[in-house]
């Protein structure tokens, strides 16, 4: 975090009025969403080699059923790692500092939410078709490394493209058709 002022000033971030519009902010976040979620799907299926994961990311899979604290709960080096993936957007975007904290702020709760553990009424899964959730994350969480999938932050759509979510999407289809069966298993 020390590092991390100098550098974003650098960059082109600024702190001083005006204000960015809210135009200008949101359309740079929702930039910043799309990026961390395509950066974050390739580190994170990476940490789930063989390798990787049993020397870092087995660290945050300590726990099978998440909630919020375990979203941040990880191996130094995973923290660093995937990390990049958060702030890679406002590196390039040189954002307002206002800007990069809604950012901040919007991605931590995200996560946190990712990790709850709970689908609630308000999950913005439940208006957003492409927003995975807890329930798409909880799953991630319940398998071995190798056959986990679901490896996104934030959206579905690059678990769907490259197929990285079939177990998932399978599950959900017996659990919609009434399975009782599969129900008590999970």
């Amino acid at each position: 975090m020390i590092v991390s002022y100098p550098v974003f000033r650098y960059m082109g971030m600024r702190s001083s009025l005006p204000l960015p519009s809210w135009r200008v902010a949101s359309t740079q976040i929702l930039f910043y969403f799309i990026l961390e979620d395509f950066v974050f799907y390739w580190g994170h299926r990476l940490l789930h080699t063989k390798w990787l994961y049993k020397h870092v990311h087995s660290v945050h899979h300590e726990y099978a059923t998440p909630f919020g604290l375990t979203s941040e709960y990880a191996h130094p080096a995973e923290i660093l790692f995937l990390g990049f993936a958060t702030i890679i957007g406002p590196a390039i975007t040189g954002p307002h500092l206002i800007t990069l904290w809604v950012w901040m702020v919007l991605r931590v709760l995200e996560t946190v939410e990712a990790h709850c553990g709970y689908h609630f009424p308000w999950s913005l899964s439940n208006y957003l078709p492409l927003y995975g959730g807890a329930d798409f994350h909880d799953y991630h969480h319940r398998l071995l490394y190798t056959k986990s999938g679901n490896y996104s932050s934030t959206f579905v759509h690059m678990d769907w493209i490259f197929g990285t979510d079939k177990g998932y999407r399978k599950l959900k289809v017996l659990k919609s058709s009434g399975n009782e069966d599969v129900n008590k298993r999970q």
